[in-house]
C-alpha cells in the first residue's frame, strides 16, 4: 500500500510538471502578457480553510490561530518575476506564541521553483508555472503535498485556491487595498 501511494505521489508531481510545461509552451505561442498580481491585497474571507488545514495535519492550536489571524499579500511583479511578501495581521499576541505564523517572503520566477517553510515547519520545494492567467504552485514536503492556484477574478479580487491530494478544496479571497 505504501508503494502505491508513493507511486501515486510521483505520478501527481509528474502530471503537474507536464501540465506546467504544456501550459508554458502554449502561452509562449500566443504572445499574451501574464496577469498582473502587483498590489497590496488584504484577506477578506476564507472558505473551507480549517478543513484543508486539518487534512494537511496542521494541529488544532495552529488551526485556531488561523481563524484569528488575517493576512496581507504585498506583491511586486515584473513579467514572470514575483516578489510576494505575506504578512500575518491581527490575532493579538497569538502570533508571538506560535512559531512560523508571522509571514513569509517569496521571490521567484514563474516557471521555476523555490523553497519555503510550511505551516508545519518543514521545508517545501515549490514548483511554479503559468496556467492561462493563473499561477500554479505545487508544494511538496516529506509529509505533505498540495497545490495552490493564484487567480485574479477581477482587478480588485485575488483568489488563492488550495487543494489537497485527497481533494479537499479551500479558497482564500483577497481584496486590493492599493
Amino acid at each position: 500500500k505504501q508503494g502505491i501511494n508513493a507511486e501515486y505521489g510521483d505520478f501527481t508531481f509528474f502530471h503537474h510538471s507536464f501540465a506546467c510545461s504544456l501550459a508554458q509552451s502554449l502561452s509562449l505561442t500566443d504572445n499574451t502578457m501574464p496577469a498582473n498580481f502587483a498590489g497590496h491585497w488584504k484577506l477578506e474571507k476564507s472558505e473551507h480553510f480549517d478543513s484543508f488545514l486539518e487534512e494537511m495535519n496542521v494541529g488544532l492550536l495552529k488551526r485556531k490561530a488561523a481563524k484569528l489571524v488575517s493576512s496581507e499579500h504585498i506583491i511586486k511583479q515584473e513579467g514572470d518575476n514575483m516578489d510576494v511578501n505575506v504578512v500575518a495581521t491581527g490575532g493579538g499576541d497569538i502570533l508571538s506564541k506560535i512559531k512560523g505564523q508571522k509571514g513569509k517572503h517569496q521571490v521567484y520566477t514563474v516557471g521555476g521553483s523555490f523553497t519555503e517553510s510550511e505551516i508545519n515547519g518543514e521545508e517545501a520545494e515549490v514548483s511554479t508555472c503559468w496556467e492561462g492567467d493563473c499561477i500554479m504552485e505545487k508544494h511538496k514536503t516529506p509529509s505533505l503535498e498540495y497545490t495552490l492556484k493564484r487567480e485574479l477574478q477581477d482587478d480588485n479580487t485575488m483568489v488563492l485556491h488550495l487543494e489537497s491530494p485527497k481533494g479537499t478544496k479551500a479558497r482564500r479571497i483577497y481584496k486590493k487595498v492599493e
